[in-house]
């Protein structure tokens, strides 16, 4: 029988369920952070120093910014790290850029004579030190001063911006202007969005941002089995412990694929072990069940509450159904035109929250959305979503004993 979690286990959870902290184990993207080495040790302005990082809700889209930086830090590059919040460009100007240059230029400050004095007939001087990089709001001055002071040791300067959307549109066109414009002069700059698909998608499209239209864009999505396997089972054997392999197979397709259930059910798992050696089936169970909750709450509540009503509709007209849905049975739930049904499909599968499964046909892109709309939108009856090239979730009555 499983150890019941009570006594809690002396040995540290490895898994990290919260947001934008990086997990023990990144799978799954190597192809992405080797692009991104190959831009940093490649030339001014190659393709993968303007970069977007797209992807739904807990995919990992911070914590692949976290890697990228990393990257860069290892070729001794600088980073200028921030979050598109109101006053960002000012941010950089009155502090990060001022720090940086102070901190890399020998010449940051300067001493001037101010005085003289003459105690007991011998003279002395006064003086003072002046920081030489008082905070100027000139962006491109500064950030052109500092590539420069880099230049001799061959690295440059990452910017990365998690979080951008539109209201912060006017910072964001100061700061990839000025990039842009390093790029024209040969200068080291890197430069690194990330958002969630429908605010890059939006941004994107705005005239005034044409850097941001050029930028190479970087979609996360779901990671395959063996990566999703590999992320829950290294981890549980560094920690010290160990997972049976039904239990292993259980919480893997619970998880689905997506970065944030791997590691919220990798930490339930743990913590449900309490002091065992090994985690089993029945603790796996409990994880996934306790997981299903947590993406209503983390996940699906957000996302929902920034759709329009007509986009909640037809994912409730979706919803209806246990796997695909065709668009003229989604037609007719919504007793709508199918222009005016079209509109709110296309919305859909630009935000990412659909895609098309075969001619005419919409299905869920992420977990436990369908079931989360049923108890919350639909009905109470329950169904299991269908998987993409992935195994199915498994059901909370399969076949086991507690």
């Amino acid at each position: 029988m499983p150890t019941k979690a009570g006594a809690a286990s002396t040995r540290p959870n490895p898994f990290t369920p919260s947001f934008g902290v990086t997990p023990p184990l990144l799978v799954g993207r190597s192809a992405m952070l080797a692009s991104f080495e190959a831009a940093i040790d490649g030339t001014p302005g190659e393709v993968g120093r303007a970069t977007l990082v797209t992807g739904l809700r807990g995919v990992g889209k911070t914590v692949m910014l976290n890697a990228l930086e990393d990257i860069a830090v290892s070729r001794g590059w600088l980073v200028i790290s921030e979050t598109a919040t109101k006053g960002l460009a000012g941010r950089m100007t009155t502090e990060a850029l001022p720090k940086l240059l102070a901190e890399h230029d020998p010449r940051s400050s300067k001493r001037r004579i101010t005085g003289v004095t003459l105690p007991m007939g011998s003279g002395g001087f006064v003086s003072t030190v002046e920081e030489r990089y008082r905070p100027v709001a000139n962006l491109r001055s500064q950030l052109t001063e500092l590539t420069r002071l880099l230049a001799p040791n061959g690295t440059g300067v990452l910017i990365t911006v998690d979080e951008i959307h539109r209201g912060a549109i006017d910072d964001l066109r100061e700061i990839t202007t000025v990039v842009q414009h390093a790029f024209r002069e040969g200068l080291d700059v890197a430069f690194v969005g990330a958002g969630l698909k429908p605010n890059i998608n939006e941004l994107r499209s705005d005239r005034m941002l044409t850097f941001l239209r050029r930028a190479h864009v970087q979609e996360l999505g779901q990671l395959d089995y063996e990566a999703s396997a590999r992320a829950l089972r290294e981890p549980i054997a560094e920690g010290g412990r160990s997972i049976d392999d039904d239990a292993l197979d259980y919480a893997v397709r619970g998880t689905q694929g997506y970065p944030f259930l791997v590691q919220f059910i990798g930490s339930k798992s743990w913590q449900e072990a309490g002091p065992a050696e090994r985690i089993q089936l029945a603790h796996a169970r409990r994880a996934v069940r306790l997981a299903r909750q947590a993406m209503g709450q983390y996940i699906y509540e957000p996302t929902l509450a920034a759709l329009s009503v007509g986009d909640r509709t037809y994912l409730a007209a979706m919803a209806s159904d246990d796997g695909p849905s065709l668009s003229s049975d989604i037609r007719l739930r919504m007793r709508a035109k199918a222009g005016y049904v079209g509109v709110y499909r296309q919305r859909l599968i630009n935000a990412g929250i659909i895609e098309p499964a075969g001619y005419g046909s919409v299905q869920f892109t992420t977990p436990y959305l369908r079931e989360y709309l049923r108890e919350h939108v639909v009905s109470e009856a329950i169904a299991l979503p269908q998987g993409r090239a992935f195994p199915p979730p498994p059901d909370e009555d399969e076949d086991l004993d507690d």
